[in-house]
């Protein structure tokens, strides 16, 4: 019995990656489980192996671009759990391309997605985590790209820099309710993360495509090397219920960009400067 026993939490993307480490965080504190993912059959059994360990957890086919998929996802929850304690809007899918390159179907494609796809999976679920009560959290999944944008992949990037200013307005209008919002910024990691992209790209939008160069020159262009930005999905969340237990803002789950980071704040400080001076 942990800190989560007899809670709920809901985890999109949940069928494999960072998505199934998250709920196996949740899972071994005791939480009830609502395990969502566009890939039914993967996500059914990720919950049958939480089931088998006497976790609580059901499973459903969800594809977070479908608002009343949503609604029905989150009607599901109500009726087996009552409530939400935890909403991880773990949300992703990846176009590599040149911008010159990238279509108006990509770009509609990864918008609707990343960007949409998280709005709509926190309106569906804010009614249940305000009926709950106690600690309550929502974790947007953003990306390190957001501070070590790299070519190649401009679409993956804008939409996640808009996941970080959804997030950040979230979390202050949220504050006076005393639900925490916390943006996760993970690196690169071992998952079916290109493949299952592919997977779910709408058949009407043409196939999802990739050219390894692509990849390479976004790794080059953002000086990303694997030994230092590459870890396990588990390796990645190995701090994310402390950093829930301390309402953190950012969590940051791997990667040597720090120094990246703090040379573009000194650029603002300096830009700062010169407007102060003029």
């Amino acid at each position: 019995m942990g800190e989560y026993a007899g809670r709920t939490v809901v985890v999109t993307g949940a069928g494999s990656g960072l998505g199934a480490a998250m709920a196996e965080a949740f899972a071994a504190e005791g939480a009830n489980l609502a395990l969502l993912d566009i890939d039914g059959e993967r996500v059914e059994a990720k919950a049958q192996e939480l089931r088998v360990r006497g976790v609580d957890a059901f499973a459903q086919r969800l594809d977070v671009a479908d608002v009343s998929a949503l609604q029905s996802a989150a009607d599901a929850v109500r009726e087996r759990f009552g409530g939400c304690d935890v909403l991880c809007a773990n949300v992703g899918v990846q176009q590599f391309g040149a911008i010159e390159v990238l279509t108006e179907q990509d770009w509609d494609w990864v918008l609707s997605t990343n960007v949409k796809g998280v709005i709509g999976t926190v309106a569906a679920f804010l009614p249940l985590l305000r009926i709950a009560g106690g600690q309550r959290h929502i974790v947007l999944t953003a990306s390190s790209s957001v501070f070590q944008p790299g070519i190649r992949m401009a679409a993956y990037v804008a939409s996640k820099f808009a996941v970080v200013g959804y997030g950040e307005v979230l979390r202050m209008e949220l504050a006076d309710e005393g639900i925490n919002v916390s943006l996760l910024f993970p690196s690169g990691m071992r998952t079916r993360h290109l493949d299952s992209s592919k997977a779910a790209r709408p058949v009407e939008l043409g196939e999802s495509r990739f050219d390894r160069a692509d990849l390479v020159a976004m790794q080059s262009s953002a000086d990303i090397h694997s030994s230092d930005h590459v870890a396990t999905p588990e390796h990645a969340i190995r701090n994310l219920l402390t950093d829930l237990r301390n309402n953190e803002r950012y969590i940051i789950t791997h990667g040597n960009y720090r120094s990246g980071v703090e040379a573009m704040q000194a650029e603002v400080v300096a830009a700062f400067k010169r407007m102060e001076t003029n």
